[in-house]
């Protein structure tokens, strides 16, 4: 699939960026654990869909789900409830899903890292207090986790995908290596990259794959950001407030956002 994608893009850029025909695209930033504006998010689009009409909405989420906002579980079980209505919604696989995944399946040094990234929140959210969290070693930690984690949340958080081209975008969690086609991009890649592809001059000047724009999070910035070559909507949720979706429907493109005055603490 990727093969005949890759060989469409280096055929040259389009004059106007398409959106597959027919759809009706939602890709939505980094949520981090903001239950709040999620669900504030998830129904402005669905007034800003039924007020566009056809086609039906699809919506895109870009990874991070988890950590930092004081309400992962919650949202993982929120995103669970909106696929089992809206099966065509997609889930791309973030840094810190990774992460907690790995932890989860017993990796120590992934704990202990999830633990600085803001997965205290993210614990915390499944019940477990303070006290306890405090008072816990890693191993008695990672024992606290599989006791708590349900197995539906690390199957569901198992499904995200590396990437999900549609039309002329290409949506990742991070961004993409420079240099390297879509089809050999390597998965850490596609959740971790950051200053090799922000700096790359193509993301400014004309797109890093001709035809194609990349539409990321990963990297806070403090409104959206467009380029030639890439997109970011992360906007920093936990810490700002505001949650970011962009919709893309034929040549077309607009943004809508959640916004709180409370960030999370």
């Amino acid at each position: 699939m990727l093969a005949k994608i890759f060989k469409r893009f280096v055929s040259g850029p389009p004059s106007n960026p398409q959106a597959p025909e027919g759809h009706r695209l939602y890709a939505i930033g980094d949520i981090h654990g903001r239950l709040d504006l999620l669900e504030g998010l998830l129904a402005q689009i669905r007034t800003d869909d039924m007020a566009r009409g056809e086609p039906k909405a699809e919506l895109i989420f870009l990874g991070d789900v988890i950590n930092r906002g004081p309400h992962s579980a919650q949202v993982i079980d929120r995103l669970i409830a909106l696929k089992a209505a809206c099966p065509e919604t997609r889930f791309l696989l973030g840094n810190h899903e990774e992460i907690f995944l790995s932890a989860l399946n017993g990796d120590r040094k992934a704990l202990r890292f999830f633990d600085r990234i803001g997965g205290a929140e993210a614990i915390l959210s499944y019940g477990i207090t303070p006290q306890a969290y405090e008072a816990a070693d890693f191993d008695e930690l990672a024992a606290m986790l599989q006791a708590v984690v349900p197995t539906a949340h690390r199957t569901f958080l198992e499904s995200f995908e590396n990437m999900i081209v549609e039309g002329d975008y290409v949506f990742v969690h991070a961004g993409i290596r420079p240099g390297v086609p879509l089809k050999e991009q390597k998965p850490t890649d596609l959740r971790w990259i950051r200053d090799e592809f922000l700096c790359a001059s193509g993301t400014k000047d004309r797109p890093l794959i001709p035809g194609a724009i990349v539409v990321h999070g990963h990297t806070i910035f403090n409104e959206v950001v467009e380029h030639p070559g890439r997109i970011g909507l992360d906007t920093g949720a936990y810490r700002s407030g505001i949650l970011t979706a962009m919709a893309f429907e034929s040549d077309k493109r607009w943004t809508l956002q959640q916004k709180s005055q409370i960030a999370a603490t």
